[in-house]
């Protein structure tokens, strides 16, 4: 049986914890400078060191350890890419340094999924409607049974299997989100209306394929095949790491779902509030974060999307005793834990009576505001 813990805010605490976490933000923005700008250009030329070093290894990849070393540099090269640079910099996270190769609306990472299709489908939909069911698509990809509240058909007895192959192919599932396939299905879209979109799609994959499966092994020359299992196990080990972030800072047991009832009319605080309830974080060192592009502090990302990445662990401890203060979960774990809650409620919810009920997750009730939810 789960805990239950019931949490009274008034409109006042609601209205001055949305004021709280204004002055918070504020006070980040107002500080931003030289630091914030050194940061980026570091990462980036990590970044750009990791690619040239492990292409240059892999120009001897015939030996094992050429191989090994190559991969492993290609893959970290991917990871910051997609992560601290990527998804940080299309949140327009650095728009304020005017630097033209960092601009949000401008910038293409290296991956499957076109970017201006990223920031309709996550930008826009997921962090305007985070955990709110049959509004943010984030919760299921599409294709999973991620909520009590999803009705049950015998697909998701696949659940795990789904899962899986999420994982692995994950930037082209990331790639197809904004199509809407499940709506397709359903007859609630016609395909007609995904042509551009697919054309978009196509493009970008076409050149990411082209890249790491014809041009580097090519001019690898007599290492071409193991050049471009390299380049395929980069991408799986970005795709499997991507994939296992992003699903412990939205699926792990205690965060929350909401109806759309719930949120109507929604208030800033209100708004903070179910961003706060709707995201975990992970625990861990320097390195850890940054690989992560900081979404182990999914709160703070939420409630913050647009401010540098980098800034989420110094008022991390701030946002904690807010939630503190009012009486709120702030869901936090090792990696091990989260991830491990995570496939579990996969496993759980892929069968009819499966439910996410396990003593971690307490039931919240926010009165008198429409918000109220069971983790």
């Amino acid at each position: 049986m789960s805990k239950n813990k019931s949490v009274t805010l008034t409109d006042e605490q609601i209205d001055e914890l949305g004021r709280e976490l204004d002055a918070i933000r504020q006070r980040v923005v107002d500080d931003l400078g030289e630091a914030d700008r050194e940061y980026i250009y570091k990462v980036i030329k990590a970044q750009r060191g990791f690619e040239v070093g492990g292409r240059a290894a892999l120009m001897l990849s015939a030996l094992p350890p050429f191989w090994l070393a190559g991969t492993a540099a290609l893959s970290l090269s991917k990871i910051l890419d997609n992560m601290e640079i990527g998804h940080n910099v299309m949140h327009g996270q650095y728009d304020w340094m005017r630097d033209p190769a960092l601009n949000s609306k401008k910038f293409e990472w290296d991956t499957a999924c076109p970017s201006d299709q990223w920031r309709h489908s996550h930008n826009y939909m997921h962090h305007t409607y985070t955990n709110i069911l049959d509004k943010d698509r984030d919760i299921g990809y599409g294709i999973l049974r991620m909520d009590p509240s999803q009705k049950w058909n015998p697909y998701y007895l696949g659940n795990p299997v789904w899962a899986f192959l999420l994982m692995t192919f994950f930037q082209y599932g990331v790639a197809l989100h904004d199509l809407e396939t499940e709506n397709v299905i359903t007859g609630k879209r016609k395909m007609s209306e995904n042509k551009d979109l697919l054309r978009g799609i196509w493009r970008k994959v076409g050149k990411q394929s082209l890249k790491d499966y014809v041009l580097f092994p090519l001019l690898s020359g007599p290492q071409a095949l193991s050049t471009l299992s390299a380049n395929a196990t980069a991408n799986l080990v970005r795709n499997l790491w991507a994939y296992s972030i992003i699903f412990c800072g939205h699926f792990p047991s205690g965060v929350a779902t909401f109806t759309e009832e719930e949120t109507e009319d929604e208030t800033r605080g209100e708004w903070y509030i179910r961003q706060m309830m709707g995201s975990a974080n992970i625990t861990g060192g320097q390195l850890f974060h940054i690989l992560s592009g900081n979404l182990s502090h999914q709160i703070e990302h939420h409630l913050f999307p647009d401010i540098p990445a980098r800034r989420y662990p110094q008022i991390a401890a701030e946002v904690q005793a807010l939630c503190e203060k009012y009486g709120l979960p702030y869901n936090t774990g090792r990696f091990s834990k989260q991830i491990g809650s995570t496939w579990a409620k996969i496993f759980r919810l892929a069968l009819p009576n499966g439910r996410d009920d396990s003593d971690s997750a307490p039931a919240v009730t926010v009165v008198p505001t429409k918000l109220s939810a069971v983790a």
